[in-house]
């Protein structure tokens, strides 16, 4: 199957983040020198998609802002190395957006994508989870995606003081087709390490199909009163083969602060222009 749409959830409070996030999103944190959401469009760009939805909510003008054309800077800084990288961007990327009214959860959000998406296969990007990667993550998901004809998630293997975060998938018994591809027999949302049926995480990029949008429907709200996504995955699970890849490359969770340093530090390493000085600085430190 194959996606030509990409849906990035990006309506979270950013509470983690507190008071940096009280009057901006977290989504535009920086990681270096670019907001973590551009490296989502980055990302989607360099996986053969130019279509992005971007679910935002109140408090989110920003983001739209910074997809947005600003004649006024194009004319003083003419020629600057930057800002032709961004506008090479826009002119590559069509960026739509829809609001989420109200923080329902995951679930609800990637609801919110269903007129856009408008019966077609999709890809899922959460912005919380950053990739490097010699080949981008979702591209790697979307190879997986056509090969298989089937819906993919990506996961990772994760620390055993982790799984309580994470959606945790049970793989079927003698059901990969090769080495880190696993068909999922079911799927459980951020359970005790003891209950949990694999420490195979689910990790923030999935390819699915419209038909997800019913399952999301029909979906109950949990204890918190939010729609969760592993709940309609696991309804799809039922109805048609899904498949979970492990991704190749470095994650960074950026949605905590310890994880969001972590990606500075990452992302600056391999920059030409930056690494030989962070580690200098680093050592010093040290």
């Amino acid at each position: 199957m194959r996606a030509n749409k990409a849906v990035v959830p990006a309506a979270g409070l950013g509470t983690r983040f507190l008071p940096a996030t009280k009057a901006q999103p977290k989504e535009m944190l920086p990681v270096v020198d670019k907001p973590a959401i551009h490296y989502i469009a980055e990302e989607v760009i360099a996986s053969g998609i130019d279509d992005l939805l971007i679910v935002t909510g109140r408090g989110k003008r920003a983001i739209e802002d910074h997809f947005d054309r600003s004649i006024e800077l194009e004319q003083l800084l003419e020629g600057n190395p930057s800002l032709r990288e961004l506008q090479d961007l826009l002119d590559r990327l069509q960026v739509f957006y829809v609001r989420q009214g109200r923080p329902l959860g995951l679930g609800h959000a990637i609801a919110c994508a269903e007129r856009h998406v408008d019966q077609e296969n999709f890809a899922v990007l959460l912005p919380d989870d950053l990739y490097l990667s010699d080949e981008p993550a979702l591209a790697q998901l979307l190879a997986a995606a056509e090969e298989l004809d089937a819906p993919v998630v990506a996961v990772r293997e994760v620390q055993p003081q982790d799984v309580h975060r994470y959606g945790i998938i049970a793989p079927l018994p003698e059901g990969g087709l090769r080495e880190g591809v696993h068909r999922v027999e079911d799927m459980v949302e951020k359970p005790d390490l003891e209950k949990a049926p694999s420490r195979l995480a689910v990790v923030g990029r999935y390819v699915l199909p419209p038909s997800i949008f019913g399952h999301l429907r029909a979906t109950q709200p949990g204890a918190k009163g939010e729609i969760q996504l592993t709940d309609a995955l696991r309804a799809l699970c039922k109805e048609r083969p899904v498949y979970a890849v492990e991704v190749r490359g470095e994650r960074y969770d950026i949605g905590e602060p310890l994880g969001l340093l972590q990606a500075q530090i990452g992302f600056a390493l391999v920059r030409a222009d930056l690494g030989d000085g962070v580690r200098e600085l680093l050592r010093s430190m040290l």
